[in-house]
């Protein structure tokens, strides 16, 4: 974590007496466990928010900038080492991700829990140790990413969290939020319009109008809904059916989706003997003494799982080697290399890592450089 955040979480009390204490006691909770790894996804997500805008809604507020300097000198020393808006708009994306591989509800994520409902069914998928819900401006903003790519079958269910959220808080401000009940209604009808639901887009504009009476752009909105509504009232129209946007390029998308949604349902050796666990050496003379533990979990797809892999010592070793060496990941395109939206990680080569490489070459086919992917 970036040292500004730390100190000012320890020291905000004392120099900005005035600063909302609110957003200050709220850091300084989800500072308590700052020891350990960020395992809960949407806590990671915040985190990034929180160092990608809010803190800077904060530090720049009419709130705060009526006090001593010092907040604002702090932050822009250390601002360009604080996460980017790529930054954010990646988490945000890596949780319509985990949204679409386990079926995850929105409703369910928004309150800090991570469910899977089918019909009347409720499943439970991952508890975390400490549950962290999600405010209206984090939906919000996981809703404008998608909405801002043109994909409105993952925008809508987070932008109608946030307009569900903004409306039981209305009248609250908070410092460090960006967006607003006019802003997730407005974000909300024009998705809903180019869905082909005309009625919800009409429903939610003149909401709008309620608590912004003068918006011109809206009113215009609203007579436009009105009347396509009333050319199409003597025809038949099919209710809108959003579609999950096309990806070609991940040929084998479904079957992973399913792997992932058995949580471990697989069958046991007992019932198929070709799943088994055994020790190898991959005739390799770095294992001879101490082979692998290999165990076969799953056939088709063929996945196999390396226990004890690496130790403790050895991957932060790895980490230390890798760091100052990461790369986006990119293809080519033509005779460039370019980044593309489907490829996040960042990759690392190292002529290194023989101790990993002996177990794993044998399966890869590869002996030569090896990847570090994160």
């Amino acid at each position: 974590m970036p040292a500004f955040p730390r100190c000012l979480v320890a020291s905000v009390g004392e120099i900005i007496p005035v600063l909302s204490f609110r957003f200050y006691h709220k850091v300084l909770s989800l500072h308590e466990d700052s020891a350990t790894p960020v395992s809960n996804p949407l806590l990671a997500f915040t985190l990034i928010k929180r160092l990608q805008s809010d803190w800077r809604n904060v530090v720049h507020s009419l709130e705060a900038s009526e006090n001593t300097r010092a907040l604002k000198d702090g932050f822009e020393k250390v601002e360009q080492d604080l996460p980017a808006f790529e930054d954010l708009e990646g988490a945000a994306r890596a949780l319509m991700r985990l949204q679409d591989v386990y079926v995850l509800s929105v409703k369910g994520l928004a309150r800090g829990v991570f469910q899977r409902v089918t019909g009347s069914a409720v499943t439970d998928l991952y508890s975390p140790s400490r549950l962290f819900s999600l405010t209206a401006d984090d939906c919000f903003q996981v809703g404008k990413v998608a909405y801002d790519m043109g994909d409105y079958y993952h925008a809508i269910p987070w932008l109608e969290e946030a307009v569900s959220l903004f409306r039981g808080s209305y009248g609250e401000w908070k410092t460090e939020d960006e967006a607003s009940l006019e802003d997730a209604l407005d974000h909300l009808a024009f998705a809903y319009f180019q869905a082909g639901n005309v009625s919800f887009a009409l429903s939610l504009s003149r909401e709008f109008l309620l608590y912004s009476p003068d918006n011109k752009r809206m009113a215009r909105n609203v007579l436009k809904y009105e009347k396509l509504l009333a050319e199409s009232a003597n025809q038949a129209v099919a209710e809108a059916v959003i579609q999950r946007p096309n990806v070609p390029h991940l040929q084998t998308r479904a079957t992973y989706e399913g792997l992932c949604q058995t949580l471990g349902s697989q069958p046991t050796h007992y019932q198929i003997p070709s799943l088994h666990c055994s020790y190898e050496t991959n005739s390799s003379p770095y294992l001879l003494l101490q082979p692998v533990r290999k165990e076969v979990i799953h056939l088709e797809p063929d996945v196999v799982l390396y226990h004890d892999f690496v130790s403790d010592l050895e991957a932060q070793k790895i980490r230390g080697l890798a760091e100052p060496w990461l790369q986006r990941s990119v293809v080519a395109s033509g005779e460039k290399q370019l980044p593309v939206e489907y490829r996040i990680s960042k990759r690392f080569h190292s002529h290194v890592l023989t101790h990993i490489q002996s177990m794993t070459c044998q399966r890869s086919g590869k002996k030569d450089d090896w990847d570090l992917w994160t």
